[in-house]
């Protein structure tokens, strides 16, 4: 280009613009930016790098203020960036561990070390505290509590609800299903990737509002349970007179309670055989053979489905000392076959076994 008789450079003005502009971006002060806003700047770099954040375990509000973190955003220079990054660094270097900042945080991590009573009181205080988020209340519901709506509810609501749960226990959940509802129920999760924060949090509420309409009983098992458990740890004398008697007030409950006592006897028929290792390792040696000994007239079927279902050598074993123990006190060999009865229950209570369901 040519102006009063002088050629100017267009091309070296227009690389020496750029490379100031770049000089006075790079030189620039960091932008003072609010937490929300670094958090979102945070979200916005693990994003470029296709690391996921993790924002579903976030609430509708929380999500909500940090999308409208990152649209307020525009622009970032290097500076601030960088600022943002090293603080979110530093603080991550000094963080030692993480733990709940709530009381439902608090109970999910420590429900399978505490009793059930201490459970269920801090779940019904963490519910009326929490009035904020339904999901946070939903999510420490035990699962007998939330079979009842995957069965019920569309598939949709259902992969939306098992998509807020924890991973283990959405899986337990969604195992204990009939075959063709969890297959559909699974296929409609692949169908939720499009669902708004909005759509989520209606659904909360509405399920929220669904179990709180449903009367909660007093007792966590059934009355049939509750009498045949006490019944299994009476004599079978005594267990025998009882149910004779229930059978004369009510015969169907009684014959319900007779499917729900669990003996010595019921072993072969209820239990699988892998299991009886596992089973005699909660029992003391000495109160096995005891049991043995008192089984070899008491119940001669159980004995030898215990012993064929353990290591030869030690079922040898067993079996020799069982014989050489000589004749059995019928309340000592009541209570030794009771002990093994109380580790399968034990057992099953904990989910370590099943026990197969009996006919009739």
């Amino acid at each position: 280009m040519t102006t009063a008789g002088k050629d100017i450079d267009t091309d070296g003005i227009a690389r020496a613009g750029a490379s100031h502009a770049l000089s006075a971006s790079a030189s620039a002060a960091p932008v003072p930016l609010s937490p929300p806003q670094k958090a979102a700047l945070i979200v916005r770099l693990l994003l470029s790098q296709d690391v996921s954040p993790g924002l579903d375990r976030l609430t509708p509000a929380q999500q909500a203020t940090l999308t409208r973190a990152m649209a307020s955003l525009g622009p970032i220079n290097r500076a601030t960036l960088r600022a943002v990054v090293q603080e979110f660094t530093g603080k991550l270097d000094d963080m030692a561990m993480t733990a709940p900042r709530d009381l439902t945080g608090a109970l999910g991590l420590l429900e399978p070390y505490i009793s059930p009573i201490a459970r269920d009181g801090l779940r019904a205080e963490a519910e009326a505290g929490d009035s904020a988020d339904p999901w946070s209340r939903i999510a420490v519901l035990p699962p007998d509590r939330l079979r009842p709506v995957l069965l019920r509810e569309s598939a949709e609501v259902c992969a939306i609800l098992l998509s807020k749960l924890g991973v283990a226990k959405a899986a337990a959940i969604l195992a204990d299903l009939p075959g063709d509802r969890a297959h559909l129920i699974a296929h409609a999760v692949s169908l939720t990737a499009g669902v708004t924060p909005q759509t989520v949090a209606e659904i909360g509420a509405y399920l929220w509002g669904q179990m709180q309409a449903i009367p909660q009983p007093a007792f966590p098992t059934s009355a049939v349970d509750r009498v045949g458990a006490i019944l299994n740890a009476v004599r079978t004398s005594l267990r025998d007179g009882l149910l004779d008697g229930l059978a004369g007030r009510d015969a169907p409950f009684a014959q319900d309670v007779r499917r729900a006592i669990f003996t010595f006897h019921h072993i072969p028929r209820r239990i699988v055989p892998t299991d009886v290792p596992r089973i005699l390792r909660r029992v003391d040696q000495d109160q096995v053979i005891v049991a043995l000994a008192a089984g070899q007239q008491a119940a001669p079927l159980t004995v030898e489905f215990l012993l064929e279902n353990m290591s030869r050598r030690l079922a040898e074993q067993l079996r020799d000392e069982a014989e050489a123990y000589g004749p059995v006190r019928e309340d000592e060999g009541e209570a030794a076959m009771a002990g093994i009865v109380a580790a399968i229950r034990a057992l099953e209570e904990e989910g370590a076994l099943r026990l197969i369901p009996q006919e009739g």
